[in-house]
């Protein structure tokens, strides 16, 4: 009798999962709690997988012989407990994908800065002529592409912690550390340590022939190394000291060096500027060096990355004032990052889910640079409360147009009026991509 997979969620990796389960041979039941959006239900239906949806049935899960869950459902949710207590084996899509593919993998994590630096990665070595996939936490997910693509030699995965913690067996060939930041906490009973330790399972099962690239300027990143034994072979990267082997600033330059073999970029010549590009940079670039791909391909293509949507992307110019995009910022340290990078005053569009947000680290930029905050969102108080005093004008608001409206009449010629929540998108929005896009659409239509 076929092994039972059962999958819980018929999102983007659950479907995935279960085309990839189905064409194993498996058994394939999948169960979402919430309604299945029409393009997964053709999907699943085309292929005559069963499933259901507004619901999860217990006898139908129950009898399963491995369970695959989305990164969105929380270990402590009475189903995965139980399941647990049964025996039964709970994991991600990536672990489950793994299984049924040869490639190697270059893994990349961090709080802030993951999905630019896996997009930047994929790219030099696309450009390369690396047979490399992208998957993970971006874009098509690993099991749609092992069950349906042509194999690939490499896959380049942005993982997010979510997905990190329902991994057990899977092995990072590449692994990167890019920050560790407080984020997700009420994920983590309000523990940071929890957080830190889901992010370090980024290097479990590594050997001495595998590799961890990480931020040496990183307080919880290098607390946590001096109390772990690490077996990959180590390269940190840092924009404040020179180090011997791997990525450092130095005269205007990212300088990659390895095994006494350096090369170099200028700074201005990046396409995308900002300190948090800079270590992106240097993280991309030293997973590339690792190829032995050529010096002038590896520096053509870091020059022509064009950065990604909804990241501090520059979206019109609307009477003298700068709209821009940073939607993808959902902690306090990515709004730091974002606020840092302005060189005008800032009209500061924030607010949203807060996911257990200490806003002391970014009030010293905002007295600096914020003329005005307009809060968006179902509950701002904790925004109003933390910026009273510090920002000279701050307006509350129900809706994207209200707040763009707002925005733009607080705002002068020379200002800039930058989105960057620091919160979680889903009081308002489907995800920050759909909060993104209505900021967009509300910018064209002043």
């Amino acid at each position: 009798m076929n092994k039972r997979v059962v999958i819980l969620g018929a999102g983007e990796s659950g479907v995935g999962a279960a085309l990839l389960a189905q064409k194993q041979g498996f058994d394939v039941f999948v169960s979402d709690m919430s309604v299945v959006k029409n393009t997964f239900k053709e999907e699943l239906e085309s292929h005559q997988i069963n499933y259901e949806e507004n619901q999860h049935s217990q006898e139908k899960i129950f009898n399963a012989d491995v369970v695959v869950k989305s990164p969105g459902i929380p270990d402590t949710v009475a189903l995965i407990v139980g399941l647990r207590d049964k025996g039964i084996e709970v994991i991600s899509e990536i672990e489950f994908a793994a299984r049924f593919t040869d490639a190697k993998f270059v893994c990349i994590t961090g709080s802030n800065g993951k999905t630019t630096t896996s997009l930047l990665t994929y790219h030099v070595l696309k450009s390369a002529g690396v047979n490399v996939g992208l998957a993970g936490n971006i874009g098509q997910s690993l099991a749609r592409q092992v069950a349906l693509d042509s194999p690939k030699e490499w896959y380049v995965l942005e993982l997010s912690s979510f997905q990190l913690d329902g991994m057990y067996q899977f092995k990072a060939d590449i692994a990167v550390l890019m920050n560790i930041t407080p984020d997700h906490l009420d994920r983590y009973d309000y523990k940071m340590q929890n957080y830190i330790d889901s992010k370090f399972r980024i290097l479990q099962n590594q050997t001495e022939d595998d590799y961890f690239i990480y931020c040496l300027d990183d307080e919880n990143i290098t607390r946590e190394l001096a109390v772990r034994s690490i077996k990959a072979q180590q390269l940190p990267f840092s924009n404040d000291c020179e180090v011997s082997e791997g990525a450092f600033f130095q005269d205007n330059q990212i300088v990659f060096k390895l095994k006494e073999d350096a090369m170099s970029v200028f700074i201005e010549q990046l396409a995308i500027q900002g300190r948090h590009n800079q270590y992106n940079t240097m993280a991309a670039g030293i997973v590339t060096r690792l190829f032995q791909i050529r010096k002038p391909v590896i520096r053509e293509s870091l020059l022509s990355f064009k950065g990604v949507e909804h990241r501090l992307e520059r979206v019109l110019s609307v009477r003298g004032m700068e709209f821009i995009n940073d939607s993808k910022a959902t902690n306090v340290n990515s709004s730091w990052y974002a606020l840092e990078s302005m060189k005008t005053k800032v009209i500061w569009i924030a607010g949203g889910v807060d996911k257990g947000n200490d806003y002391s680290e970014i009030k010293h930029l905002a007295a600096s640079k914020v003329k005005a905050l307009v809060c968006l969102g179902k509950d701002n108080q904790k925004l109003v409360d933390s910026f009273s005093g510090i920002v000279p004008t701050i307006v509350e608001c129900a809706s994207m147009q209200e707040a763009v409206k707002s925005a733009y009449y607080l705002g002068d010629k020379g200002d800039s009026v930058l989105l960057s929540p620091a919160c979680a998108s889903f009081d308002l929005f489907d995800n920050y991509e759909q909060r993104g896009r209505l900021f967009k659409e509300c910018v064209r239509n002043l």
